[in-house]
């Protein structure tokens, strides 16, 4: 019986996927949880892998190639079986045609063949480690012996993420520019902008923003940072740490604005699950801390360091990038003073962050150095009304303005 190729929805945003590269090729035999693809999502680089067991028959769409969610793109299949109906003519693309030698065996051969190992490239390695072929290809390149790596796969099968948690990572140059020739170059949108774009107008239009800036004192917050990594290189954390870590306790505070708008209904959280924006190659994503009111600030300090990395190299798994409940964007770090953030729907609001200077203060009869930062929020005004939005803020300021506070 033959299995059907499709695009699967790989992450819960994805509305179409890029086939980066076939793993396997016409002719290879295919078992069931078998990589045979990676899938450019709108999020990261995922594994395809088979569905049912066979040969592959046809590839129907060739690498670089963009296809629908549910459209089909390739045919597992026994090797002598008609698959005309399936690839829409007599028979398979004559790009990915089965080899005439093997679609010419008997069904007896072809049963031999199925069962026996693959070519090299492609084989399981000898003992009782399974792996997928994509592991064992990134297992050579990174040095990394497959016996000793814990296989998170179907059946303990060691698969690609596998690999690269256990692989020693090392330092990369940064991509050089490509030049331009001539007066233009158009370059292809990745999935990741495509939905950035899509993600944007849907925002930027239909919701009804408005905005709310608070110059907030982060006196007390660098103190705090002093003291910690006075204490260690374990305790240090960053401002967006202790923003991310203040935001989620005023979301708790304020649950009108830790919201979803529904069209038909407004969703409110208890918990606090903050998005983070990061800056990638191909554009922003927004990987989420869960539960951040109920984490430790190194604690959230480690995960976010943990996220950032993984999204700039497109690692995010789609757990990590989704069900966020508020979001907070930092531009202080390029020295940005204050700037207004696009809302990420259903999400009500979010809040930009500006960078943080010294600036003289008047206090008790004289100017004092002070370090200041501009937030602005961004609120949907069909969930989040001025006064609320503004309370949010009060409460904001106040812990950061007395970031002991958070610790009880």
């Amino acid at each position: 019986m033959a299995t059907k190729v499709m695009m699967e929805a790989l992450s819960p945003t994805m509305e179409e996927g890029r086939l980066v590269k076939w793993v396997k090729n016409v002719g290879d035999p295919v078992k069931s949880g078998d990589t045979i693809g990676e899938v450019e999502t709108d999020k990261a680089i995922m594994e395809l892998v088979a569905r049912g067991d066979g040969v592959l028959r046809a590839q129907l769409i060739p690498e670089g190639t963009t296809a629908a969610i549910g459209d089909l793109i390739g045919v597992i299949a026994g090797a002598d079986e008609d698959i005309a109906a399936l690839t829409g003519g007599g028979s398979a693309p004559a790009a990915a045609a089965m080899p005439a030698p093997v679609a010419a065996t008997s069904a007896a051969a072809t049963t031999v063949a199925a069962a026996a190992p693959a070519a090299p490239a492609v084989s399981e390695p000898s003992g009782p480690v399974r792996s997928s072929p994509l592991a064992r290809r990134m297992a050579a390149e990174k040095g990394v012996n497959l016996a000793s790596v814990h296989g998170s796969g179907p059946g303990g099968r060691v698969i690609r993420r596998d690999v690269e948690a256990a692989a020693v990572p090392t330092p990369s140059a940064a991509p050089a520019a490509t030049p331009i020739v001539g007066e233009y170059k158009d370059v292809a949108l990745t999935q990741m902008r495509k939905t950035i774009a899509r993600r944007l107008s849907e925002s930027i239009g239909p919701v009804p923003t408005f905005y709310l800036t608070s110059e907030i004192d982060m006196t007390q917050v660098g103190q705090l940072r002093e003291q910690m990594v006075a204490n260690g290189d374990q305790f240090k954390v960053s401002v967006n740490d202790i923003v991310i870590k203040a935001v989620a306790i005023a979301l708790t505070r304020h649950p009108e604005c830790n919201a979803h708008w529904m069209g038909d209904a407004i969703r409110y959280f208890s918990a606090a699950h903050v998005g983070m924006a990061v800056a990638t190659d191909d554009g922003l994503i927004v990987p989420v801390i869960r539960d951040a009111q109920s984490k430790g600030l190194g604690q959230i300090g480690k995960e976010a360091r943990e996220l950032a990395k993984k999204a700039r190299e497109r690692k995010l798994q789609p757990a990590e990038f989704s069900g966020g409940t508020f979001s907070v964007s930092n531009l202080g770090m390029f020295g940005i003073d204050q700037f207004t953030a696009i809302i990420n729907p259903p999400e009500a609001a979010i809040l930009a962050v500006g960078a943080t200077e010294t600036k003289p203060v008047w206090e008790n009869g004289q100017f004092v150095p002070r370090q200041r930062m501009r937030v602005t929020l961004s609120c949907d005004h069909r969930v989040i009304d001025g006064a609320v939005g503004a309370k949010f803020l009060h409460t904001l300021r106040g812990l950061l303005e007395a970031p002991m506070m958070m610790l009880f």
